[in-house]
């Protein structure tokens, strides 16, 4: 089993920070690089306790499908979603939001275990730990940059 663990410093509310974490819509913005897109479950919005979203977006040059529900919400400070439907044997990503002063703390800690015994633990080393780091840190900047804006989402001038 892996765990990757983040925190991120943001100087906004912690609601507009949780909100933005659980927004299906932003989750497609800021993954501009794995172009991934809702096909499934909740579509757009706010995920909600016991929603399913399914993203469909390339990694590895694959087209990959991935089903998470959102299995423990505590609002504005916690949740958590696991994968129902995917290519991991299991995934965990749970998210935690706590103020300090006028910023808000993020974590982001990620459980997952990969199948195909020692190839896919030798995967992991060499290639899915790297590239999961970089999609969530990409996405944890993104996230920082709109919530410290302190304008609305989603902006006008979408690309």
């Amino acid at each position: 089993m892996t765990r990757l663990y983040f925190v991120t410093y943001i100087k906004a509310a912690r609601e507009r920070v949780f909100d933005l974490s659980r927004d299906v819509d932003f989750h497609t913005k800021s993954a501009t690089t794995s172009r991934e897109r809702a096909i499934g479950g909740r579509m757009s919005g706010l995920l909600e306790p016991g929603e399913t979203v399914r993203f469909q977006g390339y990694h590895f040059g694959m087209c990959l499908r991935h089903t998470s529900t959102l299995t423990e919400f505590v609002h504005p400070a916690y949740f958590v979603d696991e994968m129902t439907e995917g290519h991991f044997r299991y995934f965990r990503h749970e998210h935690r939001f706590t103020d300090e002063g006028e910023r808000t703390r993020m974590e982001d800690i990620l459980h997952y275990d990969v199948p195909f015994g020692w190839c896919g633990r030798l995967f992991d080393r060499l290639f899915l730990r790297r590239h999961l780091t970089a999609f969530l840190n990409e996405r944890n900047e993104y996230l920082k940059k709109v919530a410290e804006q302190e304008v609305s989402y989603p902006p006008d001038n979408r690309d």
